[in-house]
């Protein structure tokens, strides 16, 4: 791939989704079924002849321009998909903020007072402002699922390994999962039908994780209820707490010790060997994961084993469970550190649970009675990412219709 091969971005970037170094548009490489639809890819995704910067601006000098696509890239392209760029992440994708001290915060256009949530900021913020029709982002703690809610559009945890992470900068590799966002349900559907392998499941019962609806603000209860109720008309529902015996904030540590403990297998020779500049936060995270044991690391990885198979148990083959894709609204852009602390610990009890199980998460895009968007999750067993696509898709229309 040459330079040459690419062009300018056809609109402006209204929003400050776009990294610097990736405002181009290059061409699909043939005729398919995303025909006529645009992307962008979160900058940790490789395109051949540019630059990948994982948020940091040390890391783009010190790691060379890459000479192949993403498999996940290629595919897009090859499927009809013109790519338009490359977009904003939190650095090394470690923070669900979505604002990169070195490269700014995004507009979210849905709610401008507010932040558009991370790591896949600019991705999110892209298709919020539909200036792209989707955008690949990737999720490890909650990184697609939050700012889909924060934004208003439709995001993905897929199933972890379901799709390839090659060509793709690491963050916690036993978490990482590659993602979409789409505004609307038939694009969201359409690129999962290019990404992901056909599913036959049918679900025959829904769960409500009390603990998780619990962990939410009011704001979600609504939402949460209608989509419950909607579902339970052809499902057998039942309310029970994912982490009965514990709690998800136990949940919560465990996440946080195993992601710290990989991360850090992951990127501690480099983050040692050059000492990048870091927002203190996401500094403070790689400190503490510098001194994460293996000790540690294997008890919490003993509990992982636990919690993994309590909740692929209590949903079986033929279950979904309804939880909140966040914990909160999107904080307004002036929120403190502490306010953000504080969110970001109650959202990851809600979203280590299927990274915990590693299991599939879609987050349909609702309202707040006030108008705010929020998300409301459906989350299944592996593999049945695209049934629950097409479910979560039935789910809005009904709810949409009902409000009529």
């Amino acid at each position: 791939m040459t330079p040459a091969a690419f062009s300018p971005l056809p609109f402006p970037d209204t929003v400050g989704a776009w990294v610097p170094h990736g405002k181009y548009s290059l061409p699909p490489t043939a005729m398919g079924p995303l025909d006529g639809l645009g992307f962008a890819v979160k900058d940790v995704f490789d395109v051949a002849g540019l630059p990948t910067g994982a948020g940091n601006p040390l890391w783009l000098e010190t790691h060379a321009i890459p000479r192949r696509h993403s498999t996940l890239v290629a595919k897009l392209l090859d499927a009809g998909a013109t790519l338009h760029g490359k977009t904003l992440t939190d650095e090394l994708a470690f923070s669900i903020h979505g604002n990169n001290m070195h490269y700014g915060m995004p507009i979210n256009r849905a709610a401008p007072e507010r932040i558009p949530g991370g790591s896949s900021s600019g991705s999110v913020a892209a298709v919020a402002a539909r200036l792209v029709d989707f955008a690949l982002g990737t999720d490890t703690g909650g990184s697609t699922r939050v700012p889909a809610s924060y934004c208003g559009v439709w995001g993905l945890r897929s199933t972890h390994g379901l799709l390839s992470r090659e060509g793709l900068v690491p963050l916690h590799p036993s978490f990482d999962t590659a993602t979409w966002f789409a505004h609307d349900a038939r694009c969201f559907e359409a690129v999962g039908r290019v990404l992901l392998p056909e599913s036959n499941f049918t679900p025959q019962r829904v769960l409500a994780f009390s603990d998780a609806w619990s962990t939410a603000d009011v704001d979600f209860l609504p939402g949460l209820r209608q989509t419950l109720d909607y579902l339970s008309a052809e499902l057998a529902p039942q309310e029970i707490a994912a982490a009965e015996g514990s709690t998800v904030e136990d949940w919560r540590q465990t996440y946080v010790t195993l992601g710290a403990f990989d991360g850090w297998q992951t990127h501690g020779n480099w983050i040692e060997q050059h000492a990048p500049v870091f927002a203190p936060a996401i500094a403070a995270r790689w400190q503490h994961a510098s001194t994460v044991t293996c000790a540690q690391a294997g008890a919490a990885n003993t509990q992982r084993a636990r919690i993994r198979e309590r909740v692929r148990d209590l949903l079986g083959h033929d279950a979904i469970a309804v939880v909140p894709s966040a914990a909160s609204l999107a904080p307004l852009r002036e929120s403190s550190g502490a306010q953000i602390d504080d969110i970001r610990a109650r959202t990851l009890r809600i979203c280590c649970i299927a990274g915990l199980a590693g299991l599939p998460q879609v987050s349909i895009p609702l309202s707040s009675a006030q108008g705010a968007p929020l998300g409301v999750s459906l989350i299944g067993p592996a593999g049945s990412d695209l049934a629950l696509i097409r479910i979560a898709a039935k789910v809005q229309t009904g709810l949409l219709a009902a409000q009529r």
